[in-house]
């Protein structure tokens, strides 16, 4: 049996103050805040969700902000850059947003595309390529036109302690395909279109810190609880180690370190995000799981109060 995802779910990082977090991915990027939850595993620290109108999977990045929390180092074992995708034609748009706004990018470039590279406020690697495929995000709430707007993950760049070891995983495991590779990269696709390039970097970059500022794991798309389970076996069957599954309320999820060192998680496509809010209403409320609900009012209270505002355009 060989497997092979369709491609990224979501990106998961650490991040600082939660308003600062809003209105980044909000008021800069014109991502829908689609989730107010909190971490399960921490439950005095939001899990914010982030993506287009509908919360699909290979659009969501996710957050847990650590107000005052120490930074992270970017390095080795870690997703060192977020690539996301905008429409053809729309990185002069972002150009003059971005120098609207003061927000400091580089202009690289990187398999021949053209590349916008930047830093969220808490220093997290994040860039803009242009991409033909998938589908427009139509959450215009911020200001930012469907044909200029961030449709979801171009994919990411993987800082490997072993890179050809990650390689390896990416292929003979995760089954996407290697399509290039030069002096720095590998890269590697998957069958999705959205969230579906991922690039190895070749060489070292030395040892990462988790912390502010740095991406915590990434999450590879399963169809359903079957295909998860079907997964979890056929990982094992290759010598990594995985987790039990775990409940995250809006997926399922099990995680394994790959030989480089990257946690890898693989999710659920459903149940999505409007099971226990409606699409209209999603994240305007703080949903909590049902083991939670007791605290309510006490974790309402520890919280940073958010909330969502424009930015001056």
């Amino acid at each position: 049996m060989k497997k092979a995802t369709a491609g990224i779910h979501h990106i998961t990082a650490i991040v600082g103050h939660p308003q600062e977090n809003v209105d980044f991915y909000h008021g800069v990027l014109g991502l829908r805040l689609v989730k107010k939850t909190i971490n399960f595993d921490d439950p005095g620290t939001y899990h914010l969700y982030f993506g287009d109108q509908h919360g699909n999977p290979g659009t969501i990045i996710t957050f847990f902000p650590w107000a005052n929390a120490y930074p992270g180092k970017i390095g080795d074992g870690q997703v060192g850059v977020t690539s996301y995708a905008v429409p053809s034609g729309a990185l002069p748009y972002w150009e003059e947003r971005f120098v609207h706004l003061g927000i400091s990018f580089e202009k690289t470039e990187r398999f021949g595309e053209e590349i916008l590279a930047f830093t969220d406020p808490h220093g997290l690697k994040l860039e803009l390529v242009e991409r033909a495929s998938g589908e427009l995000n139509q959450w215009e709430q911020s200001g930012i036109p469907a044909d200029k707007g961030i449709k979801g993950f171009a994919g990411a760049i993987l800082f490997s302690a072993y890179p050809l070891k990650t390689a390896e995983v990416l292929e003979e495991v995760m089954g996407l395909e290697k399509v290039a590779e030069n002096d720095e990269y590998i890269r590697f696709q998957s069958s999705a279109s959205i969230g579906n390039i991922v690039d190895v970097k070749k060489v070292s970059s030395g040892k990462g810190r988790m912390g502010v500022g740095m991406v915590h794991h990434i999450a590879w798309r399963a169809q359903d609880d079957e295909d998860q389970l079907d997964w979890k076996q056929y990982i094992e069957s290759k010598g990594l180690g995985v987790t039990p599954v775990q409940d995250r309320n809006y997926f399922n999820a099990i995680y394994f370190r790959e030989y480089g060192e990257i946690l890898f998680e693989i999710a659920t496509d459903p149940p999505g995000f409007a099971h226990d809010e409606s699409l209209e209403t999603m994240g305007t409320e703080l949903k909590l799981p049902e083991q939670y609900e007791q605290y309510r009012s006490k974790l309402e209270q520890s919280l940073i109060p958010i909330e969502i505002r424009d930015l001056d355009q």
